[in-house]
């Protein structure tokens, strides 16, 4: 890791030492180049939206994921092209094996991430977490790696038992067991109303990641500052929202022949001076 990237990665750890924040994901350079500009202090990637920008299902129970390989050029480029940190979605870990997950790690990091999620989701519908003990192993093995290296990175445990299905007593244990195998923050993906969230924050010991933009729940940033929420993510929903521009647009020229899509377009000559700068 290059100094100028040391530096980013530093001010990212510091970023979860108190307060809370607002980490939008962007799916490639050019979207993390508009969220840079935007002002916020660091940018994530997402999964979901790099695979839809490939044409690509996301890792879910169908299979035909993007592969490790392409996903770090992926955080590569992004990195490469914004001034700011870099949290890499990294599904989880490509692979079962700690050992997988470790190596995946020395990527992220060689790709010039300041951070990365490991989550516990599968991907089969029989089976869809890992074990709780073999989920805190793969998170120690990447804690491994991070130390190894002597880098600044923010590792993030993440587990999906609210999104599979399971109970939020299951979610704590799971969160507390992977920041006690190493992890800097956690994440439980499908809390999104204020008592649930509460309890996480009351309930984990350590800080807390949450997602919005998956349900279009009304609690604000304020609110989730309020509740004790450490970082904030919108996952792919800015994709998603991006998508459903772009499938309107497509319906209107196909149906009907009209270009009225392009009245909230933003201008050449404003796109051209924003990846100018």
């Amino acid at each position: 890791m290059d100094t100028q990237r040391r530096e980013l990665a530093a001010r990212f750890v510091e970023l979860h030492r108190e307060g809370c924040f607002l980490l939008p994901n962007a799916w490639d350079a050019g979207s993390a180049r508009v969220l840079a500009s935007a002002g916020f202090p660091a940018v994530a990637t997402t999964s979901a939206g790099i695979a839809f920008s490939l044409g690509r299902a996301d890792h879910d129970y169908g299979g035909g994921r993007v592969d490790r390989a392409t996903m770090v050029g992926r955080i590569r480029e992004i990195a490469a092209e914004v001034r700011i940190p870099v949290s890499a979605d990294l599904e989880d870990g490509f692979g079962e094996a700690p050992e997988t997950v470790a190596e995946t790690i020395s990527l992220a990091l060689g790709a010039g991430a300041a951070g990365g999620n490991i989550e516990d989701f599968t991907g089969d519908r029989a089976q869809p977490l890992y074990g709780r003990e073999l989920a805190a192993d793969r998170i120690r093995a990447a804690r491994e790696v991070i130390d190894a290296a002597g880098e600044p990175f923010v590792l993030v445990g993440r587990t999906d038992v609210l999104l599979t299905g399971g109970p939020l007593d299951e979610a704590v244990r799971r969160a507390n067991a992977y920041l006690a195998a190493g992890a800097d923050c956690a994440f439980v993906p499908g809390a999104a109303d204020a008592g649930t969230i509460g309890r996480l924050v009351r309930e984990i010991d350590g800080p807390l990641n949450v997602v919005m933009g998956l349900t279009g729940a009304a609690l604000s940033l304020a609110d989730l500052r309020e509740l004790g929420v450490r970082r904030v993510t919108v996952g792919g929903s800015i994709a998603r929202a991006m998508y459903a521009q772009l499938l309107a647009a497509a319906r209107e020229l196909a149906e009907r022949g009209t270009f009225s899509y392009a009245d909230n377009q933003i201008s050449q000559t404003d796109l051209n001076e924003l990846f100018r700068s």
